[in-house]
């Protein structure tokens, strides 16, 4: 019998040197890679926010590739916090 999959839902904002070095591509790709769902900004202050959805272990894994993945990055902080989940699949995109 299958396992049901839990799916979760979370903002995330990063903190530190994370804009103009391809840090949202790089987040677009993990996610797209780990089949989450969702979307990724720079914001006016600096700091990167991303609300990804799908399983759990993929969102953890995720969030590890944000703290140490990207070579150009210095992650300084990172909040992340569980919303209601949107219940549909679809692409994880770059939005402005």
């Amino acid at each position: 019998m299958a396992e049901e999959v839990k799916v979760e839902r979370v903002r995330t904002v990063v903190y530190g040197r994370v804009q103009g070095i391809g840090f949202r591509w790089f987040v677009r790709d993990s996610a797209s890679d780990l089949r989450l769902s969702g979307w990724v900004r720079n914001r006016p202050d600096g700091s990167v926010e991303f609300e990804a959805e799908g399983a759990a272990d993929s969102l953890e894994r995720l969030h590890a590739a944000v703290r140490s993945g990207h070579p150009y990055a210095r992650v300084d902080r990172v909040e992340s916090s569980r919303i209601a989940s949107r219940g549909k699949k679809g692409t994880f995109d770059i939005v402005t």
